[in-house]
């Protein structure tokens, strides 16, 4: 089957730089691009396929004509899995959380929201909060809310190009100004805010904040440990970056080897770095850096040459 290559859904959040525009060539009118929606099919910010007999077509529409067999052959599932996106944080954003799937299928009519970073780049110093540093009871952190002193309970984590973090639902967590991040997230828009530094909006008022529905989902006790380096990969030029039952993230170095695709997921390739060819027995595809492809499930093989970085995502079927 065709590989679509994809239109992000950009948006100018007030927290957003110009980053996106300079270095990924995103386009957009707006002075400040904060996420561009690299892969969605969230009714938020739809992806449009660019070429081919689809071109012009929203993923959620590709999906809806050609059945889930695309996604992969034993996914059931009525709405796509994954959503990722390119963030570029020129202020720091709110202190946030999401919600586990129960939660917000019962509450927002939406999935709940694992995720996962991997930090394209940061500043000197640049930081971000992931999670409280010692356990914490809902009644002290609803105290330290309204009193202004939330920021000393959370775990403050200083941030390197290449480093990764996995953010499971109910994880406290924010984005530390001066970082772009590649986003890996379930497909969902649900976002809880905590705490947003009294900052206003364009019309002159402060955001809304979500703290009681934030105290019904938040996990207020440490991260766990995570690595997933000793985890079987798909390929031997490729690296895990973190999986879960909703998503499977990996980072490769484009080096000419062919890539095996199976009918069980689909590939979906992010390019952070280089430029060249995505090529199969058919068509080849042309990329460069801050392109993204949706290569649909099928049992065939593909091969990247050229040169540059990328993030691959797809089901987790290992």
């Amino acid at each position: 089957m065709e590989i679509l290559k994809l239109k992000p859904a950009l948006k100018d959040y007030l927290w957003g730089g110009n980053k996106l525009k300079t270095i990924y060539n995103k386009e957009s009118n707006w002075d400040i691009v904060a996420e561009s929606w690299e892969l969605s099919a969230h009714k938020d910010g739809l992806s449009t396929i660019e070429n081919g007999e689809f071109a012009g077509l929203t993923l959620d529409k590709y999906l809806e004509r050609m059945g889930n067999k695309v996604i992969g052959k034993e996914y059931i599932k009525d709405r796509f899995p994954i959503l990722n996106k390119i963030i570029d944080a020129n202020q720091s954003l709110s202190i946030q959380v999401h919600p586990e799937d129960k939660y917000a299928n019962e509450n927002e009519n939406d999935n709940g929201k694992t995720e996962m970073w991997y930090i394209i780049d940061a500043e000197p110093g640049a930081y971000l909060y992931y999670g409280v540093k010692e356990k914490v009871a809902k009644e002290e952190f609803k105290e330290v809310i309204e009193d202004g002193t939330l920021l000393d309970k959370l775990n403050k984590v200083t941030v390197h190009k290449g480093d990764v973090f996995f953010i499971e639902a109910g994880t406290i967590h924010a984005i530390g100004e001066g970082i772009l991040i590649y986003e890996v997230q379930q497909s969902s828009n649900v976002t809880y805010r905590v705490y947003d530094y009294k900052r206003k909006d364009k019309d002159g008022n402060e955001r809304e904040l979500h703290i009681e529905k934030a105290l019904e989902v938040s996990n207020l006790k440490p991260n766990g440990e995570y690595n997933f380096n000793d985890e079987n990969n798909i390929n031997s030029s490729l690296t895990r970056l973190a999986k879960s039952k909703y998503f499977d993230v990996l980072k490769g170095q484009v080096d000419d080897w062919s890539y095996t695709i199976t009918d069980e997921s689909f590939h979906a390739i992010t390019f952070l770095e280089g430029n060249g060819e995505i090529l199969t027995h058919g068509p080849s595809y042309k990329y460069e850096k801050g392109d993204t492809f949706f290569i649909p499930a099928n049992n065939n093989e593909y091969k990247i040459s050229g040169t540059g970085e990328f993030i691959l995502s797809r089901l987790p079927i290992e």
